[in-house]
């Protein structure tokens, strides 16, 4: 994969287990605490993702810079908006620098450690006033995502168990040993783009504009700097990069229970070939995907925990005997992988809030 998905955590644990055969938690958390080889870092999109420790220059200039970018701009402007601060750049700056001062000596602290040191993180933006999902919005996290998707800062320890998100931060320099060296951005772009088409291709512009973040342009560029191969999808144009078209076998068919935002479900802006018409029971209506089942490349239901912990199928289609004993014997397979631990996906899906014995919603 180019990176998992790490907005919710425990997304990153069950899409290894679902690819690495005797993958436990503890191998997880000796990678991203011990090891360090892989790192969380906003980036595409917005999002969180745990990356290769080598891949984070490139992911830097080819998305994270521009991320960072954004971020900066809307802090600005939104505590200016709020009248917390006159000067939003020289607040934003002046914050920064006491964060960065803070973690310089190789510590790590948690966001509440921070503001309560440093009163420029202190202070809450209202948002959506009179509406259900209105409220109060420390800017202090805000600072911190700024830095982090600068790359100056990095998300570091968690004070939690693996399926909750209770970071410490630390500088890079700290974390990593070095800072990150990000290449001009056109190459950074360059570089994501041949690894999105080595791991999702053949795909659209369409598909890898989404994926990226970033803009047709951006995409066209990186696709003739990469010499990709236009091939027909069904009657559209998609890519290929030029040592990537021969025909592949065939292989066994397979089965697969993904968690919810797995990174080959939110592979692809284009989802009907693999999803079919499920979009409306798998996907939020902000575009999040939820736990899916898999059969042979296709997505024909989804899954969810009991109060008691076992994995329990919601098959949306009539996928034969052969291949629903399947599907169980890796519903059992991760019921006995987590062993009771049950997991509360951030974004849950329509069909996950199904019960299956009745069709009535699950309690919240």
């Amino acid at each position: 994969m180019v990176a998992l998905h790490g907005t919710d955590p425990a997304t990153v644990y069950l899409s290894a287990w679902a690819r690495v055969d005797g993958m436990a938690v503890a191998d997880m958390e000796q990678a991203l605490y011990v090891d360090r080889s892989l790192v969380k870092h906003l980036a595409m999109r917005r999002t969180l993702f745990v990356l290769p420790r080598e891949a984070l220059g490139f992911v830097q200039a080819g998305a994270s810079d521009r991320v960072a970018d954004a971020e900066r701009r809307r802090l600005m402007r939104d505590v200016e908006k709020a009248g917390l601060h006159r000067a939003g750049e020289r607040w934003l700056s002046e914050a920064s620098r006491h964060v960065l001062a803070a973690l310089s000596d190789g510590r790590e602290a948690t966001s509440s450690e921070l503001r309560d040191e440093i009163p420029l993180l202190a202070g809450s933006i209202t948002y959506g006033e009179g509406k259900s999902w209105g409220g109060q919005v420390p800017v202090g996290p805000r600072v911190l995502t700024t830095l982090a998707a600068a790359g100056q800062i990095v998300r570091a320890s968690n004070d939690g168990a693996w399926t909750v998100s209770r970071p410490r931060w630390a500088s890079t320099r700290s974390w990593l040993g070095e800072e990150i060296a990000a290449p001009p951005q056109v190459e950074g772009v360059a570089q994501l783009v041949e690894r999105w088409l080595r791991v999702f291709g053949p795909g659209t512009v369409a598909d890898i504009k989404w994926w990226l973040g970033s803009t047709v342009g951006a995409v066209r560029r990186a696709l003739g700097d990469l010499d990709a191969v236009e091939v027909d999808l069904d009657g559209q144009t998609g890519y290929l990069l030029s040592d990537d078209l021969e025909v592949t076998d065939p292989v066994e068919p397979w089965a697969a229970l993904l968690p919810s935002l797995d990174p080959t479900t939110m592979g692809w802006a284009e989802r009907g070939w693999y999803l079919g018409p499920y979009k409306d029971q798998l996907f939020d209506t902000n575009g999040n995907a939820g736990a899916t089942a898999w059969w042979d490349g296709r997505i024909v239901g989804g899954w969810r925990q009991s109060h008691a912990g076992e994995v329990v199928l919601q098959v949306l289609e009539d996928v034969g005997s052969e291949e629903l004993r399947a599907l169980e014997q890796e519903a059992g397979r991760l019921t006995d992988w987590l062993g009771g631990t049950l997991v509360l996906p951030r974004f849950p899906s329509p069909l996950s809030k199904v019960r299956a014995d009745t069709g009535d919603l699950v309690p919240e």
